[in-house]
């Protein structure tokens, strides 16, 4: 591993957190309630950038950010900025990002390492620190077995007092902001004891062996240009032109404080309730193969799937079950659970290889009487979408949120996927809280999206006649207020449905 052997001090989270404004203010609440935790969820991919931008900006102390991708693009140099500000005024900034997914630009979150209170460190990096596919793919082809292991953790902690987990990376499309890509998912804002769990976290993966400085590689080594505050304004006016182009004024929205203003000031409701994190440990591989102990955070998810009785509901972009997991359905099934699981549609799938992966278990999932959902990629109605009319009339709605509800008393948020990638090959992070009133919020989001002018039912269809005869999908849906069957699965286009077919064909699913 490059770096490898680059000097490094450990370091941890804020020791006492209480003596910060925000530290104080959510330990007086959670004593006020049992010493539960506070949580509110953040569908809304604006308010969710907002809210990012608007924590680093009141944090005091501290600043931890752990990310799969850090886009160079407009929210990701508004929020590389708001780290540099926090940093001049004396905020520690520690950032872990993943290696796995960058494209040319993204390259300037690593720039800042080195500034007076930054430090970034980039998770099991490749030595090849360009953007060539083909050099990359080389490298990737001879150090397979390093390289497919990535960090999927998706993590901002301000003052060990309060924290954004759950599925979004950084980036235009993760916030609903870019007309050719809008992502729906979801943020879990949370306050209390459970910050300093999560900070826990952040500390074992920030002082792992994986976690090599930004300094240590090749790209890094080039200090960053100064800029003078008239020329990061002009900056900051640029960006937020451009990213004013679907109508909306991002500059009012973050200078206006909300949502964050409105959720420490209660006028947002917090959710308070026991919650557990859920983690797999940076060294995820040894402790798979039983060479370390640590924790595997898809059995803590398994487990709270195995005790369901009447019903689940899960919303995954990605859906590549392992063996024992369709076991587990099975089984759930056989007890007389209802599963229904909304995923990505054809049309709309980020992924076409993982796509590929998933055409193999529609049927056996519904044979097993699972319901299914995929969801379409323009909307009939954005309720329960996470963005406006505006920009959902581009036509290019994804799927990236991961959510459980678990007989509407238990919800699970965070950055894994039901594919046998986040259970293998990623490290992941996420919350499972104990509240039926997050429950009912989660199963009502679950119920706009799977709506017929939103999504695909997905069902089978018996040839006529046929006893032994092979076995049909048709997709059910409502357009322009009229019911619609259609007997093709429906796709952007044909050259879509044909290179879908032809990655189905390499069952390649350990990889999905």
């Amino acid at each position: 591993m490059p770096g490898a052997d680059f000097p490094r001090t450990a370091s941890l989270a804020l020791v006492h957190p209480a003596q910060t404004r925000l530290g104080g203010q959510f330990m007086r609440e959670a004593s006020a309630h049992d010493g539960q935790s506070g949580f509110h969820i953040i569908s809304d991919g604006v308010d969710g950038f907002l809210a990012r931008v608007q924590m680093i900006d009141a944090a005091e102390k501290t600043l931890d950010l752990q990310y799969f991708i850090f886009r160079g693009d407009q929210t990701g140099r508004l929020l590389t900025d708001a780290l540099t500000r926090a940093a001049s005024r004396g905020v520690r900034v520690r950032v872990l990002v993943d290696a796995g997914d960058t494209v040319a630009g993204d390259g300037q979150i690593l720039a800042l390492d080195g500034r007076p209170g930054i430090e970034i460190r980039v998770f099991n990096p490749f030595a090849y620190r360009g953007h060539s596919r083909l050099r990359r793919g080389l490298e990737f082809l001879f150090d397979a077995a390093r390289l497919d292991y990535r960090m999927h953790n998706k993590l901002l902690i301000v003052d060990d007092s309060i924290a954004l987990v759950g599925g979004r990376n950084i980036g235009n499309q993760y916030f609903q902001m870019d007309p050719a890509s809008q992502f729906a998912d979801d943020d879990v804002f949370s306050a209390g004891p459970i910050a300093q769990q999560l900070s826990a976290t952040f500390d074992e993966y920030w002082n792992s062996r994986f976690a090599i400085p930004a300094r240590a590689l090749a790209a890094a080594t080039r200090g960053p240009r100064t800029r003078s505050k008239k020329q990061w304004r002009w900056r900051q006016r640029n960006q937020m032109r451009t990213l004013a182009s679907p109508g909306v004024d991002y500059t009012a929205k973050i200078a206006s404080g909300e949502p964050y203003a409105d959720l420490i000031s209660g006028r947002l409701p917090m959710v308070w309730a026991v919650a557990e994190v859920i983690c797999d440990s940076p060294d995820k591989k040894l402790v798979q193969s039983g060479q370390r102990r640590g924790r595997l955070m898809e059995r803590a998810v398994a487990a709270a799937a195995g005790k369901v009785k009447s019903e689940m509901l899960m919303i995954t972009p990605y859906v590549v079950p392992a063996p024992d997991e369709m076991k587990l359905l099975a089984d759930m099934r056989r007890r007389g659970v209802t599963i229904r699981i909304l995923t990505s549609s054809l049309e709309a799938a980020p992924a076409l290889l993982a796509q590929s992966g998933y055409m193999h278990y529609r049927v056996p999932l519904l044979k097993e009487g699972v319901q299914l959902y995929e969801l379409r990629a323009r909307l009939g109605n954005t309720k329960g979408s996470g963005q406006t009319r505006r920009i959902s009339r581009f036509g290019n709605y994804s799927l990236h949120a991961k959510q459980f509800v678990f007989d509407r008393k238990r919800v699970y948020y965070g950055s894994m996927n039901f594919d046998q990638r986040s259970r293998h090959l990623n490290t992941e992070i996420g919350l499972i809280i104990d509240s039926p009133e997050l429950a009912a919020q989660s199963a009502q989001r679950f119920e706009a999206m799977v709506a017929p002018q939103n999504a695909y039912t997905v069902k089978l269809l018996a040839p006529a006649g046929s006893a032994g005869g092979r076995t049909r999908l048709v997709w059910d849906t409502v357009e322009d207020g009229k019911p619609v069957e259609y007997h093709r699965e429906p796709a952007r286009n044909a050259r879509q449905r044909i290179e879908v077919r032809l990655l189905s064909l390499l069952h390649v699913d350990g990889e999905l």
